[in-house]
């Protein structure tokens, strides 16, 4: 609009006003209007911002291989408790805390003299008996003759025969005393049933032990080789038993590959292992079922004891991956941007399998060839206009791991 409006000649002369007064007034209001409609232009909305400039990608189909990981427990092969098996007082501890002893060697020594006497005991009984049965033995011999030349009656013969069975069960009898009598005084020198590292000595030296104590006197722990106990809740078993080959359970053992064990630092024991036992039901009480793997510790860094994590891995061909950083997890679901070829975005559910280092493995969601946003997905609304930016892989690799 003008900043000034003319107005016809002939209209002026019908107010009957001066031409000049009247002029001045036009001009004055020409000038408000100019104002106000400049003022209108500035209450006009801005106008909108440039479409935002974000790393897009192309997903792939490749081979790759997934990982889970489960808390577990470490024991020894042999992992024993060393119990008394006769009462008395401890007379020697022959062993520390924390030490390494072979097989056979002698751990705790009983106050045997109680024993000994028991067998010595035991013994003159035997003696006894062995005597009883000589002269038996000769009652029988001293009558058989007489019999035979019908000097005396059959039946002292036969009387003196029964005695003669009486002594020699005697015997027996005896010798099973002096045996029992033996071990129990073998018992009072206590040894290690295999190689391995003793644990705490809650008893010390006079002490009176009990084979009913509630407390053993230590434990004993072989760790040539240990087992890392986990457990698999109902889902996990059943996709366990999907994914891995065989018929049976003793066939997907057989073709599991090696796990590794992830100590409490996190970081990886240096040798693998290998699962050899999957437990035969579910606990009840956790719903879950027990694992076994066995590992090598020719170091003997493991104890029992130990604990740490198995870490499961399984390949996959032609998966489908997306990067971690390219999600976005809301109400339990987890979601990535997809661009589609006007260059909007579209929140796109996805259906998370598995995790292979930074990325996820989708089931569902996504397929190969469909472009997705990288970056900046925190602020992207349904259906924004983006100006898609191709990355090449190094870059591409930089805003993953940046991440």
């Amino acid at each position: 609009m003008n900043s000034e409006t003319i107005i016809p000649e002939t209209a002026i002369r019908k107010t009957n006003l001066n031409p000049k007064s009247t002029m001045k007034k036009i001009t004055i209001l020409s000038l408000v209007a100019a104002f106000l409609i400049s003022c209108a232009d500035k209450t006009q909305a801005p106008a909108a911002a440039p479409a935002p400039l974000l790393p897009v990608m192309a997903i792939k189909t490749e081979n790759t291989t997934t990982e889970d990981e489960y808390p577990a427990a470490i024991q020894g092969t042999v992992d024993v408790e060393i119990r008394p098996q006769v009462s008395g007082n401890l007379d020697r501890v022959l062993v520390d805390e924390g030490a390494y002893v072979t097989k056979g060697q002698s751990l705790f020594k009983i106050n045997e003299r109680p024993f000994r006497e028991q067998l010595n005991t035991a013994l003159a009984s035997l003696h006894a008996a062995e005597a009883a049965y000589i002269n038996a033995q000769l009652e029988v011999d001293k009558l058989t003759p007489l019999v035979q030349n019908k000097v005396v009656s059959d039946y002292q013969l036969k009387s003196a025969k029964a005695s003669q069975k009486i002594a020699a069960a005697n015997i027996e009898q005896a010798k099973a005393i002096a045996a029992s009598a033996k071990i129990n005084l073998g018992y009072t020198n206590i040894t290690a049933p295999v190689n391995g590292y003793i644990g705490r000595l809650p008893k010390k030296q006079g002490s009176l032990v009990s084979a009913t104590d509630v407390e053993a006197l230590t434990t004993l722990s072989d760790v040539n080789e240990v087992y890392a106990y986990f457990s698999l809740g109902e889902t996990d078993f059943i996709k366990f038993k999907s994914q891995y080959a065989g018929n049976s359970i003793g066939d997907k053992i057989k073709n599991l590959p090696p796990v590794t064990l992830l100590l409490a630092d996190n970081s990886a024991y240096p040798q693998t292992g290998k699962i050899d036992m999957v437990d035969g039901q579910f606990d009840k009480t956790t719903g879950a079922i027990t694992v076994r793997a066995k590992f090598s510790n020719p170091n003997k860094t493991l104890r029992s004891g130990n604990t740490g994590k198995v870490r499961l891995g399984l390949e996959h061909d032609d998966a489908i991956l997306v990067p971690q950083s390219a999600t976005i997890e809301m109400q339990d679901k987890i979601f990535v941007f997809t661009v589609s070829k006007e260059n909007k975005v579209t929140k796109m559910p996805i259906n998370v399998i598995g995790k292979s280092g930074t990325n996820y493995l989708i089931k569902d969601g996504v397929k190969s060839g469909d472009q997705i946003v990288l970056s900046g997905i925190d602020k992207l609304q349904e259906g924004q206009l983006i100006q898609p930016e191709k990355t090449a892989d190094t870059k591409l690799a930089q805003i993953i791991n940046k991440k």
